[in-house]
């Protein structure tokens, strides 16, 4: 497989070095791997820290700035950070009104943060935890106790990110988290596996003319495989089997993400094919976002993310935005 990439052992540090230059908002540093915003810790505050392994961009470092993450820990590709990171990122977000972590639930992610947690206590730090399970197509993985952590984490740390920018306290940025995650679910599908820059070649094998419906976002089994099936046959199963779960009674977000290799011309015919359900089954849609935003490398395919909203959580949401991978307002 042809990467633009050095020597796959550099390519988080080399990433990083790239954000760096064309980001200088945002303060990098690369050998301790955490990424925060220049102007932190922000006075009067609450911090908003997450991270996970590389590969997923710009989940999590593009999501750091003004009204989302404050800093991100960018682990090895598809491996957690360790909590020396996550200790660091707190330390440095700190303002005294406490901090937020973000985890996806992921086996390592979850243990490195509880450990992250009480170290950063033990400095004086008071940290709030949220765990983002929003997957609904397996209950038990190879990486996870539980429901996944996917698409939801965009919504969890995007309205989040606005209370905290607003002022609220870390009691009030940790419900309206919580209250995030619980109102989303996702559901995600690949049609061809992606490539680690260590491996060189596919993660897993999805033979010519197959698709997985249900995949994890480092290539983890989902539900079943099937023959290839058209963007409207994906979307009633995929949106499906969100409703299913989560049973909206008002209008909800949607999100439509790319899994990285997929162009935006594909992601956008497969929008109009979830909408389309969406009407079907009665849903109104208060607003859409389709693109590449928590991504496996270069998997082809795409998730579906539908996330329940009050006239709070769409104003949180509406509020301005300023990150590498997210931006509206202002």
């Amino acid at each position: 497989m042809k990467m633009l990439i050095n020597v796959p052992e550099t390519v988080v540090a080399d990433a990083l070095r790239g954000m760096a230059a064309a980001h200088p908002e945002l303060a990098v540093d690369v050998e301790r791997r955490v990424v925060v915003r220049r102007d932190a810790p922000v006075a009067g505050k609450v911090g908003l820290v997450s991270g996970g392994g590389s590969g997923h961009e710009p989940l999590h470092g593009g999501f750091v700035g003004v009204g989302m993450l404050d800093a991100a820990c960018p682990g090895e590709v598809f491996t957690s950070p360790v909590p020396d990171q996550m200790v660091r990122a707190a330390a440095a977000v700190d303002s005294g009104r406490g901090v937020l972590f973000i985890v996806k639930n992921y086996t390592g992610d979850v243990l490195n943060f509880n450990m992250a947690a009480e170290l950063a206590e033990d400095e004086g730090i008071q940290v709030a935890s949220v765990l983002v399970n929003d997957d609904v197509a397996v209950t038990d993985s190879l990486y996870t106790a539980g429901r996944r952590g996917t698409g939801a984490t965009l919504f969890v740390e995007k309205i989040a990110g606005a209370a905290a920018e607003a002022g609220a306290p870390l009691e009030r940025v940790e419900a309206v988290a919580r209250r995030v995650n619980d109102s989303s679910r996702s559901f995600g599908v690949a049609l061809a596996a992606c490539t680690t820059p260590a491996k060189g070649s596919p993660t897993f094998d999805l033979p010519a003319g197959e698709l997985e419906l249900g995949v994890g976002i480092h290539g983890e089994p989902g539900r079943e495989r099937r023959a290839m099936m058209t963007s409207g046959e994906i979307a009633d199963f995929a949106v499906n089997a969100v409703l299913e779960d989560l049973q909206p009674n008002g209008p909800v977000l949607v999100l439509v993400n790319g899994a990285g290799g997929t162009p935006l011309l594909e992601l956008y015919g497969f929008t109009a094919e979830v909408h389309r359900v969406l009407r079907q089954r009665g849903v109104p849609v208060a607003r859409s976002l389709v693109g590449n935003y928590v991504t496996s490398l270069d998997m082809a395919g795409a998730s579906v993310t539908l996330c329940r909203v009050d006239d709070e959580l769409l104003r949180l949401y509406d509020a301005p935005v300023q990150t590498a991978g997210l931006r509206w307002g202002r």
